[in-house]
């Protein structure tokens, strides 16, 4: 019969196959593999990873498998210094895909007041990226609140400082350059350690009453724009045909004036070999060219008959018709 002094006997009994070794080597392992886990860690090929040594900023490294303290002595915190980020506003992406569907008309966002004082609601987006992990990380608490509420303040001021029409058509570019320049400025005072890539403006929309009259307008402007750059097309096609025709007939006078400057030049020199030759034998000159005047006149008419004018009747003396045969 067992008694409770066996019973108290067996309880004591030590469980086979567990020494105090094994026990240490047990620890040894647990203690190793918790090294390895906190020691050893991957920064993906978009990331940097900032290093903090008991809470404090250490350093930062790149991509790659990297070392640190174990045992919670030294953390990392992976950042996308990479990736381009979005945040979009007056409107939410609610699915993205070959389908997306958005969230419009988050009004307390995207309603204005422009510089004629009138109601407008513009949706846009603005896409960073961050550039100095560390002061993303350190520098401000509540990062996407802080992006959200500076972008929002400048793009309703550059709204506001412009009229309604010029804010839907003329001044959009304008609006987006301006307003990434502003956003970067007030970021880097901030030392929130991004730079603004891109914004972009997407619907303005103005008020319900008067929309349809605003998209007539829009439309009108619309075809200005069309009509001017026609009419450029127009001028750029006419202006260079008309400049060639100009220049064509440039050179045709130009052509001309060389012809009837060779041509005086040619007669002033005959001219003045003749009267070389004139005054050298005037008399035998004189003759000569008279016989050559005559033969000038003469030599393509035909049906011409030469005679006395001292005659009154007609005396045929030679007919040019025949070869001066009588």
């Amino acid at each position: 019969m067992d008694t409770p002094e066996n019973g108290v006997r067996q309880g004591k009994k030590p469980m086979k196959g567990i020494t105090p070794f094994t026990i240490i080597l047990i620890l040894i392992a647990i203690a190793f593999v918790v090294f390895i886990g906190t020691s050893f860690f991957v920064v993906d090929e978009t990331e940097q990873a900032v290093i903090t040594r008991f809470g404090k900023y250490y350093k930062t490294l790149d991509s790659g498998l990297q070392f640190k303290l174990p045992f919670g002595i030294d953390k990392n915190y992976n950042v996308p210094v990479k990736v381009v980020q979005t945040e979009q506003f007056g409107f939410k992406t609610l699915q993205s895909g070959t389908v997306s569907q958005y969230q419009n008309g988050i009004t307390k966002e995207s309603t204005m007041l422009t510089g004629d004082l009138n109601i407008v609601d513009v949706e846009w987006i603005i896409q960073y990226r961050i550039v100095d992990s560390a002061a993303w990380l350190f520098n401000v608490q509540d990062r996407t609140q802080t992006i959200r509420d500076i972008s929002q303040s400048v793009v309703n001021t550059l709204v506001g400082d412009r009229a309604i029409l010029d804010v839907m058509s003329t001044e959009r570019t304008n609006i987006e350059i301006q307003a990434q320049n502003l956003m970067n400025e007030n970021f880097n005072s901030l030392g929130l350690g991004i730079n603004v890539i891109s914004v972009k403006l997407q619907n303005i929309v103005p008020p319900e009453g008067v929309q349809a009259a605003f998209e007539d307008v829009n439309k009108a402007s619309q075809d200005m724009e069309r009509f001017i750059n026609e009419g450029k097309e127009a001028y750029n096609k006419e202006i260079p045909l008309v400049q060639g025709l100009a220049e064509q007939q440039i050179q045709v006078a130009e052509g001309y004036a060389i012809e009837r400057v060779n041509k005086a030049k040619g007669d002033v020199a005959r001219f003045m070999s003749v009267y070389e030759e004139y005054k050298k034998n005037p008399a035998i000159t004189k003759q000569r060219l008279y016989l050559e005047t005559i033969e000038e006149i003469f030599a393509t008419s035909t049906g011409s008959t030469l005679i006395d004018k001292n005659l009154e009747n007609v005396l045929p003396i030679k007919d040019l018709s025949n070869g001066g045969k009588q």
